[in-house]
C-alpha cells in the first residue's frame, strides 16, 4: 500500500511576484534567495542571449554551468527593452508585481523610463531595490564594478591570504554575495513595512558597503589599535590555537575559542601539564607564544592520520574539521542528511544535480526547486498569465521582434 504523499508548500513568500532585471551574480543571487522562499521570479532577459552568464565556460550542451548556479526556481521572458512596446510591456509587468530588483549602474533603468519614479506612479505599492557596485551616491557611483574590485577596495582582500605573503582575493565572490545577502533583508523588511503602510519604497543597495559591514571585528581593531590588521592565513589574530594544522594524510582545522575549549584540546592531545603552563594559561598569553603553541599541537597532529584526528577531536568536543575539497563538501553525510544536493529535471540537460534552498522551515514540506530556466521558456506563459495577453498579440509581438 502506497504512503500518502505529503503536500508541498512553496514557501513564506508565495503569492509575491518579482520582477527581476538582473544580471551576471549580485542581482541573481538576491532574486535567487527569494524564489527559494516561495516567490515568483519573472527574469527579463534580451533577445540578445539573455543573461551574460549564459555565455561563461565551461558549458554542458551549451548550458553554462554558472548560469545555472544562481537561477533555479526562476522564470525566464524575453523582451528587447530597446523598443518602446517592449518597455511597455515592463511597465505593464511593473504594475502587476510586488517587488522589482535590478543591478544596472545607476541611471540606467531611468534613462529607459522604468526607474523608481516612474514606476511608482503606476503602483504605488511596488518595492523598488536597485543593487550596484557603489549605490546611488558618492563619487563612485558611476564606475564599473567587479567582485575583485570590491574586495579590493572594502580591505578584504588585504586581510585574506597567508601570514607573511601577498594578500590574495577571495576564493568565493563574497562581494557581488553580498547583494544576495543585503537584498533581500532589505526587500523582506519592506515588505513588512507595506503590510502597515500600503506602499512600497525604493532600496538602494551598495555592494562596497555591504562588503566593508562584513569587515566585522577587524574594522574595530583598526580603531582600537590604529593599524591595519594583515592576512593571518587560516588562523586568527587573537585566537591560538586556530587554524590549520598538519596531518599524515592532509591538514586538519582546530580552532579554540575559549579556555574551556583550550582545556579539551590538551585533554585530547594528551598533555593535561599545558594546562598549567603560565605561557598558556590565557587567550593573551596564547597569542603572545602563538608559534610555540602551533608548534607543539603541530608535533601531535603529523603523527595521526586524518580519521584519527576526526576520532579523537569528536570524542572530546574540539570544534575540528577536515579541509574538503568542493566535490567532498557536495557529498559529505552532513550535506546529504540535509538535503542539500538535489535533483531537477532540465529541459535540456534532462535530469540533473543542483544545490538545495539553504533556508528550511519544518513541518511544511517544500518541493524541489525548478531547473534554471532555458531562455525565453516562460515568455509566452508570463504574458498570457500575467498580462492576460491573447495568442495573436503575442504573435504579432514576436513577428515585431518584441519578445523571443
Amino acid at each position: 500500500m502506497n504512503e500518502p504523499v505529503a503536500p508541498t508548500w512553496a514557501g513564506p513568500l508565495r503569492g509575491i511576484r518579482v520582477l527581476d532585471f538582473t544580471r551576471v551574480l549580485a542581482g541573481p543571487a538576491a532574486a535567487l534567495a527569494l524564489a527559494d522562499l516561495g516567490a515568483e521570479v519573472l527574469k527579463v532577459e534580451p533577445p540578445s542571449g539573455g543573461d551574460e552568464t549564459r555565455h561563461f565556460p565551461p558549458f554542458r550542451e551549451g548550458v553554462s554551468h554558472y548560469y545555472l548556479s544562481v537561477n533555479r526556481g526562476k522564470k525566464s521572458i524575453v523582451i528587447d527593452l530597446k523598443t518602446d512596446a517592449g518597455v511597455a510591456l515592463a511597465r505593464d509587468l511593473a504594475a502587476r508585481c510586488d517587488v522589482l530588483i535590478e543591478n544596472f549602474r545607476p541611471g540606467v533603468m531611468d534613462r529607459l523610463g522604468l526607474g523608481h519614479e516612474a514606476l511608482s506612479v503606476l503602483n504605488p505599492r511596488l518595492i523598488y531595490c536597485a543593487i550596484s557596485g557603489f549605490g546611488m551616491t558618492g563619487p563612485l557611483r558611476d564606475r564599473p564594478s567587479f567582485d575583485i574590485v570590491l574586495q579590493a577596495l572594502s580591505g578584504a582582500l588585504s586581510v585574506n591570504g597567508e601570514a607573511g605573503g601577498e594578500a590574495t582575493k577571495l576564493g568565493i565572490p563574497l562581494g557581488d554575495l553580498m547583494g544576495g545577502v543585503n537584498g533581500p533583508i532589505a526587500i523582506l523588511a519592506a515588505l513588512y513595512e507595506r503590510s502597515l503602510t500600503g506602499r512600497g519604497r525604493l532600496i538602494d543597495v551598495s555592494l562596497l558597503d555591504g562588503l566593508i559591514g562584513m569587515l566585522g571585528y577587524l574594522a574595530q581593531l583598526a580603531f582600537f589599535t590604529g593599524k591595519d590588521p594583515q592576512p593571518q592565513g587560516c588562523e586568527h589574530p587573537n585566537l591560538v590555537p586556530y587554524g590549520k594544522f598538519p596531518a599524515r594524510d592532509g591538514s586538519i582545522i582546530v580552532a579554540c575559542l575559549t579556555n574551556a575549549f583550550w582545556q579539551r584540546i590538551c585533554e585530547a592531545l594528551g598533555h593535561s601539564e599545558w594546562l598549567r603552563d603560565a605561557r598558556f594559561e590565557t587567550l593573551e598569553k596564547r597569542r603572545d607564544n602563538r608559534g610555540l603553541v602551533n608548534d607543539m599541537i603541530a608535533q601531535f597532529t603529523r603523527e595521526k592520520t586524518m580519521d584519527e584526528l576526526v576520532e579523537l577531536f569528536t570524542r572530546y568536543e574540539v570544534p575540528h574539521a577536515p579541509i574538503l575539497g568542493v566535490r567532498e563538501a557536495l557529498s559529505q553525510s552532513q550535506t546529504v542528511a540535509r538535503e542539500m544536493v538535489v535533483q531537477t529535471d532540465h529541459p535540456i540537460l534532462g535530469r540533473i544535480p543542483i544545490v538545495n534552498r539553504p533556508i528550511r522551515f519544518p513541518g511544511d514540506p517544500q518541493p524541489v526547486p525548478a531547473s534554471p530556466p532555458v531562455l525565453g521558456q516562460h515568455t509566452d506563459e508570463i504574458l498570457r498569465e500575467v498580462l492576460g495577453l491573447t495568442a495573436e498579440r503575442i504573435m504579432e509581438l514576436r513577428a515585431a521582434k518584441v519578445i523571443a
